[in-house]
């Protein structure tokens, strides 16, 4: 259930500030989980790959902190081993910022036996999760074949990781085990229903969409782990929480958010649906009198290089939403929040999940990128990797 390796990037001076000051954090795992994410957009990897270091050092921290406090040894300890080896390990470049970060961290546990049993637990905990997640096939050569005749031109910017469906999942029993069902039919209501929504709001010159759903939809242009994970801060910070509820929150949504892009790539390559602005190019094309083609039509946001249905994002925000519920358990819903770098460092806010969740779907039609039915495919998938995630972490 648990194979993991890899990990983040980090110009981790930032890391060592936040560890100097003392009232600067009041719960390490969220410190750690922050600055991860900043440098990981930093390192300016792709989503997937971003996304699976993100899970490995998430899942090295809660181990980690689990063994620490079975020993009775100093969690915190043991939560900023498991950073220094899996960080070190995976981004060896970053080796002195995160050595900076790792010994400022050491410096508030302070030199007891406590703390050297917790370095030893969280430096077992981060081997054990490196080697699981050695040959989980994220390294599978990319053989990614383009569709065309023989001597036809087609685009040449390369497909975005075909390969990432043969990746060993952490929660999923195979890659395919939430492929839902194809797209629309060409011929159906249901496709004209969802093309004439695209081409009314999600063009780049679009009278329909207000200014609202542009703001939102360029806001959800971002996809690194920074900008969800942002969200499971509205909970992890909430007074009274605990570290290692905290640390097994990160956990579950950061597997569940690597087994989402796992499923959803497994789809996307299985069904290679075409994206709106081919769609509404070759409207004439579809056999469907109630669609009609546009020859200019361009989107809002710069289509991704690689299939439609279903949604990467839509995925991606039920699963967190749906950890986010299983760990409130009933309580009060905090206002969740989070930053955007390609809405200029935009704040946006939501007072429920669900409401979350439709923001970023509805985001993707009027950002032109994705047909209705994708979103509304992704969600579900989202929603049972979510649940997955809550019997396999946040039960235990």
């Amino acid at each position: 259930m648990q194979s993991n390796r890899n990990v983040l990037t980090v110009g981790l001076l930032c890391i060592a500030a936040a560890f100097a000051t003392p009232d600067a954090r009041a719960d390490a795992v969220t410190e750690w989980n922050t600055k991860c994410s900043e440098l990981i957009t930093e390192a300016k990897l792709g989503t997937p790959p971003a996304v699976r270091i993100m899970a490995i050092v998430q899942t090295a921290a809660l181990q980690a902190i689990d063994a620490a406090q079975q020993r009775g040894a100093s969690a915190e300890a043991a939560l900023a081993a498991a950073h220094r080896l899996t960080l070190t390990r995976l981004l060896p470049a970053q080796q002195p910022a995160v050595e900076a970060a790792y010994q400022a961290a050491l410096a508030r546990v302070g030199g007891s036996n406590a703390g050297s049993e917790g370095i030893a637990a969280g430096e077992a905990a981060a081997q054990a999760v490196l080697a699981a997640r050695l040959n989980d096939g994220a390294a599978t050569p990319e053989a990614y074949r383009p569709h065309a005749a023989a001597g036809s031109y087609v685009p040449t910017a390369p497909a975005a990781v075909p390969q990432w469906a043969r990746r060993t999942p952490w929660l999923m029993s195979s890659p395919a085990q939430m492929r839902p069902a194809p797209p629309p039919a060409l011929g159906s209501e249901q496709w004209a229903r969802d093309y004439n929504e695209v081409l009314a709001f999600g063009g780049k010159t679009s009278a329909h969409r207000s200014a609202e759903q542009t703001e939102a939809a360029r806001f959800w242009d971002y996809s690194l782990p920074a900008i969800y994970h942002g969200v499971v801060q509205s909970v992890a910070r909430q007074p009274q929480r605990e570290l290692a509820r905290n640390a097994r929150l990160f956990a579950a949504v950061a597997q569940a958010m690597d087994d989402a892009l796992i499923a959803v790539f497994d789809a996307k390559y299985h069904y290679q649906f075409w994206r709106p602005v081919t769609a509404i190019r070759n409207g004439d094309l579809d056999g469907n009198d109630a669609t009609t083609r546009e020859p200019g039509w361009t989107s809002l946001i710069d289509a991704p290089m690689h299939p439609e249905y279903p949604s990467g994002h839509s995925v991606l925000a039920a699963s967190v939403a749906t950890l986010i519920e299983a760990d409130l358990k009933g309580l009060v819903m905090p206002e969740l929040s989070t930053t955007s770098p390609t809405a200029k460092g935009a704040t946006r806010r939501w007072q429920g999940s669900r409401d979350f969740v439709r923001e970023v779907s509805d985001a993707r039609v009027h950002g032109g990128i994705h047909f209705r039915s994708a979103t509304e495919a992704a969600e579900a998938m989202g929603r049972r990797i979510g649940e997955l995630a809550a019997a396999q972490l946040l039960q235990r």
